[in-house]
């Protein structure tokens, strides 16, 4: 049981604190009234629906997970809270499931009103009406953007009553953005957990590898170990690449037969209460790293390493990319893959070549989660709460200036680190990152199996 399972077992407090640091907000900008709805139901094909997913954002705030649900924030002297949503319908319930309904949804999540969505029409006009700023999100769905001027048109069309319409329009999801960027206890506690959940099935996923096995077969054994345990879904789709399509960074087919003496590639995370983990781990076949393969290895485990150690309050975001990206080139260089001096390569950017990507993002409600990256046109400070992966690679296609030993070796290693006043703290120390620890994980398994 969880609590998306379950709202009786949801913990609404942090929810109504979130709103009330908006309103503080709002309050600081001049006022106004803020209108977020939640995500719309899509369909698959034909009559079948995609597993409904609430919007980050609503959810942060509200912590209400039906569809078909908008939420509204006065800010003032007389705040207002107040939540649209599904009407209680007996029948319908018999065919979808339990409907919450306006009355039980503001007595458990804490709103001052709630009404049924299809009062919304009707009283949105009114709760525009002479209102300073309209905090919304402006250019993310053309429909609700189309309601949105709908309403403000209504009040313009009042205007010989004495009634306005707010004067300036602000994106909410910027304030939202900052907010959701320092993750409170309550979020790093099911973070946490769902770090856990994501570590102990990158485990059985290397338990539960060995030459001949298809990657959608260890696909399977993630997606076992996530739901088993507790998760409602994955945090996206789950990347299970070997031999040469480890190299392919977004690879999600999934369908090839896996070789001995190929490496596994794995980036998958799990879902939990609405948070994302993001986990890669690069592991032998047959359970046996080979000279090559550990070479390159221990050069990308040394970057990670070395990116760790620069996450500190203070330091800024671009300050753990710069470390392994040294660690990187010189382990290039010193492995034959790059010619030249550390500051020609660096120069040229040449180790882009086998290094592509950057070697983190911030993590939260979504894998690649809110919240910018520099303010002010320089690269942000770090601070306590922030929550981001750190994953160096390094990625070798078949080339004729490359030694072939090393061709076809794709080798990511990523893990969740939060931003203590100390320093740093992986959440996800839960799966094996050394070579020693891996062989010997895989070792057992096949001892057991023999």
């Amino acid at each position: 049981m969880n609590a998306l399972t379950d709202p009786l077992h949801l913990d609404t407090l942090p929810f109504r604190a979130r709103r009330e640091r908006l309103l503080a907000r709002m309050d600081a900008a001049g006022g106004g009234i803020a209108i977020l709805p939640t995500a719309p139901e899509r369909t698959r094909n034909r009559d079948a629906h995609y597993p409904y997913r609430h919007d980050s954002y609503f959810y942060y705030l509200s912590g209400f997970r039906e569809p078909e649900a908008v939420l509204v924030l006065v800010a003032g002297e007389t705040p207002r809270q107040i939540l649209f949503c599904r009407e209680k319908n007996e029948e319908r319930e018999i065919w979808d499931g339990y409907r919450q309904g306006p009355d039980a949804a503001s007595a458990l999540f804490g709103f001052d009103e709630a009404w049924t969505i299809g009062e919304l029409e009707k009283r949105l006009p009114d709760l525009l009406a002479n209102q300073a700023v309209l905090w919304c999100g402006l250019g993310y769905d053309n429909e609700w953007d189309a309601r949105i001027m709908s309403a403000l048109n209504a009040v313009r069309a009042n205007a010989r009553t004495g009634v306005t319409p707010p004067h300036s329009v602000r994106d909410l999801r910027a304030d939202l953005d900052e907010m959701r960027l320092i993750k409170d206890a309550s979020e790093l506690n099911t973070m946490r957990r769902a770090a856990s959940i994501s570590a102990a099935a990158h485990c059985r996923a290397m338990q539960q590898t060995r030459p001949g096995r298809f990657e959608y077969e260890i696909e399977a054994e993630l997606l076992h170990a996530f739901r088993s345990n507790g998760s409602q879904a994955p945090a996206y789709t789950s990347i299970v690449a070997s031999g040469a399509n480890a190299c392919v960074l977004h690879y999600v087919e999934n369908e090839r037969r896996m070789r001995d003496g190929e490496l596994l590639l794995i980036d998958a995370g799990c879902e939990l209460d609405g948070y994302a983990s993001d986990i890669s781990r690069t592991f032998p076949v047959n359970g046996r790293f080979s000279g090559p393969q550990r070479d390159v290895y221990e050069l990308v485990l040394a970057s990670q390493h070395a990116a760790r150690a620069a996450i500190r309050p203070g330091a800024h975001w671009n300050e753990p990319h710069e470390a392994a990206v040294e660690v990187l080139a010189r382990g290039m260089i010193d492995l034959g893959l790059l010619r030249g001096s550390f500051d020609e390569v660096m120069e040229k950017g040449d180790y882009r070549r086998f290094y592509m990507h950057r070697t983190g993002h911030w993590l939260g409600m979504d894998v690649h989660d809110a919240g910018e990256y520099k303010l002010g046109g320089e690269w942000r400070p770090l601070e306590p709460g922030m929550v981001l992966t750190v994953e160096p690679g390094c990625y070798i296609r078949p080339s004729a200036d490359v030694p072939e030993a090393f061709w076809n070796i794709g080798i990511r290693i990523e893990d969740d680190a939060v931003v203590t006043a100390e320093g740093c703290e992986y959440i996800t120390d839960g799966v094996p990152r050394e070579i020693d620890q891996i062989e010997a994980l895989m070792r057992d398994q096949a001892d057991a199996a023999a």
